[in-house]
């Protein structure tokens, strides 16, 4: 274990759903501690409890046992408030969908935790950003104005604004075309490189987890690989070996 703290650990994490004789355990004793300022994929089939674990680690779902930390808080006995306020501070969201609001143009949506929160953007940062994400000249569009590609770059600007401790990105590439697909990796690639920024993926693209600096498989709720992403077909070779 490296002597710095973890952006977010958990030990022993187990979730169990129902009980008696139908009960489904999706995660069995995951423990795990995520660097900062690196892209971590995760992978596994369908029903490998993937997405329970990224639900956990990000406060959105309680395990069932277990503990989670993130920027060293633990957050598994946090009430609802906690847990809000710990989001707003420390995560930020990439999901499949977008999940922008349709009533709010691009900077407003980018802009919205930032306002949730009662907080201004700096404009120095910002600026930045937009230049990055490459969303100048976009920024007065609403949702239904832009293309899926342009609509996911939204989403990850709006992840990113409020400088998280973690963005959790959910299937970020899943409704995108292959070249909307690769613009919206090398961003994800670059926040980590060029920001900082710390990013958990989940994905079931080989392409995608090519991207990372570290690839974590699960297969009936455990981990069964824990190291270097490398190429595609490299992580293509290893989930037919785990699936």
């Amino acid at each position: 274990m490296s002597s710095t703290i973890p952006v977010v650990s958990a030990e022993g994490v187990t979730r169990r759903y129902g009980e008696g004789d139908t009960a489904v355990d999706a995660l069995r004793g995951v423990s795990l501690e995520i660097e900062s300022g690196k892209l971590t994929a995760v992978m596994g089939p369908s029903g490998s409890g993937k997405s329970t674990l990224m639900h956990i680690l990000a406060g959105l779902d309680k395990p069932t046992s277990g503990t989670v930390t993130i920027a060293g808080e633990e957050i598994t006995n946090m009430n609802d408030n906690e847990l809000t306020a710990l989001r707003r501070k420390h995560i930020g969201f990439v999901f499949q969908f977008y999940n922008l609001l349709p009533m709010l143009n691009a900077e407003e949506n980018v802009k919205l935790p930032l306002s949730v929160a009662g907080e201004k953007a700096d404009a120095g940062w910002f600026n930045e950003l937009m230049a990055k994400v490459g969303l100048n000249g976009r920024l007065s569009h609403r949702p239904s104005e832009l293309s899926g590609g342009q609509q996911q770059r939204v989403a990850v600007a709006r992840s990113l604004v409020h400088r998280p401790t973690v963005v959790f990105a959910d299937e970020p590439t899943g409704n995108l075309d292959s070249k909307s697909s690769g613009e919206l990796l090398v961003l994800l690639r670059r926040s980590v490189d060029e920001f900082g920024q710390t990013v958990i993926m989940v994905t079931h693209d080989p392409t995608a987890a090519s991207y990372a600096d570290r690839l974590l498989v699960l297969a009936d709720g455990k981990i069964v690989h824990d190291g270097e992403a490398n190429t595609a077909e490299d992580v293509l070779d290893l989930m037919k070996a785990v699936g």
